[in-house]
């Protein structure tokens, strides 16, 4: 089989001074695209459209899905009202990924939702969010690292059982840059990761490949196996299925 098409949802770069203020770039961090190919895939960063029927024509062309981070979820989505600890809010990337999001599991295609990808693949499918972790009752550990993005600053304890107990084992280190987080769990999916404050750190479901993780196992790929298995993982479950190629 030809190596697998993966395709990484892009988001929006919105220039904040310089020639073109306010002008918008499509783009993903380089480490997505490595990772990928170091996992054994092809990596096609996927631009932010409308258009149903493009995005569908987009999501048919690749073999498997990485849902990127990127800006925080909007909780009108989820229906709250915002807080003060709201982060920017980027409209066109919601309505993106939500139809990415269906539209890839009507196909049945491996997903990883990475940090923000994790979240708006609950909201999408009808969970909610925590808009910051400082709401979190039990919440102590600091879960936006200010060391290098390479570099783990929190233990992950794995849920036995789940298809990323196979993966990664019991427990794990990652990096960690959010202040969202799951609250209540959309339908369909189960926790498989948690840190030791309780706040969920993995979700997946039942059927297929559907996995999202809190942390940025892309910027740890090169120096931890166990981030790059999660890639190599993706891919394999591109490789089991008979999909024309």
């Amino acid at each position: 089989m030809d190596r697998p098409l993966v395709g990484i949802i892009g988001n929006l770069l919105i220039d904040q001074g310089g020639m073109f203020p306010g002008y918008e770039r499509a783009y993903v961090n380089n480490d997505y695209v490595q990772t990928v190919a170091m996992a054994g895939g092809i990596p096609f960063i996927l631009p932010l459209i409308s258009d149903y029927e493009s995005i569908k024509r987009q999501i048919e062309s690749m073999d498997a899905l990485i849902i990127s981070g990127g800006y925080d979820v909007n909780p009108l989505i989820y229906g709250e009202e915002p807080i003060q600890q709201q982060g920017f809010l980027c409209p066109e990337r919601d309505e993106y990924d939500i139809k990415v999001i269906k539209i890839a599991l009507e196909l049945k295609k491996p997903i990883l939702g990475i940090c923000r990808g994790l979240q708006i693949l609950n909201a999408a499918l009808g969970g909610t969010l925590y808009q910051d972790t400082s709401i979190i009752e039990e919440s102590y550990i600091k879960h936006h690292q200010d060391s290098r993005p390479d570099v783990p600053s929190h233990t992950v304890n794995v849920i036995k059982g789940t298809k990323l107990y196979e993966i990664l084992g019991e427990r794990t280190f990652t990096n960690s840059f959010h202040h969202q987080a799951i609250k209540e769990l959309a339908s369909g999916f189960k926790v498989s990761a948690k840190a030791k404050d309780g706040v969920i750190e993995a979700i997946e479901k039942e059927e297929g490949f559907i996995i999202g993780v809190q942390w940025h196992p892309e910027m740890m790929a090169k120096k931890d196996p166990k981030m790059l298995n999660l890639f190599k993982e993706l891919l394999n479950n591109v490789r089991g299925k008979n999909n024309g190629r």
